[in-house]
């Protein structure tokens, strides 16, 4: 099985809960991150991903290192996804949709069966943000893979304008 090494982010806001976008022309959510560019190491993807898709500016330092996970790829068939992800907080309003993100969504732990959520967020990324989730699903519940179910309302994103308050953002077409 090939392997896709990717940096990714837990990122919390002050409320508690954690973003996930969807890329364009796919259904899962993630963690946002990236594949590195020659030279790279963990730390410089995740910040230069974060920079180009989300418009968000983040200091290596302010990086909290979780380690490296392993899990199927959410939209590469076939393939393994290797990442070394991070965790941070920021406030809700510091983010912006653009680049390949179509969609970003604040999520708390009762929306993990409301949408689609890639492998690598299921089975690893949402029970260190939320270590509680870890004993409630249990192994059986992280064995399942992504959930479906119906989507709630969703926005476009206007621009530079933004609403905190609505936990889904959609990139202009």
């Amino acid at each position: 099985m090939p392997d896709i090494h990717v940096s990714a982010a837990i990122i919390h806001d002050r409320d508690g809960r954690v973003l996930v976008v969807r890329k364009q022309d796919t259904t899962a959510f993630m963690q946002p991150g990236g594949k590195p560019e020659a030279g790279e190491n963990p730390a410089q993807t995740l910040i230069r991903e974060l920079q180009e898709e989300l418009a968000l500016t983040v200091a290596e330092g302010d990086l909290r290192p979780l380690g490296r996970f392993i899990s199927a790829a959410a939209n590469e068939p076939g393939h393994r996804v290797i990442a070394d992800a991070f965790a941070f907080t920021i406030d809700a309003d510091a983010v912006t949709v653009q680049a390949e993100i179509a969609e970003l969504r604040w999520i708390s732990p009762e929306h993990i069966g409301t949408l689609e959520l890639a492998p690598l967020s299921l089975e690893h990324l949402l029970p260190i943000a939320w270590p509680a989730l870890r004993q409630a699903q249990g192994p059986e519940r992280q064995a399942q893979g992504p959930a479906r179910a119906a989507q709630g309302p969703t926005r476009q994103a206007q621009g530079p304008t933004k609403q905190a308050q609505e936990p889904t953002r959609r990139a202009q077409a």
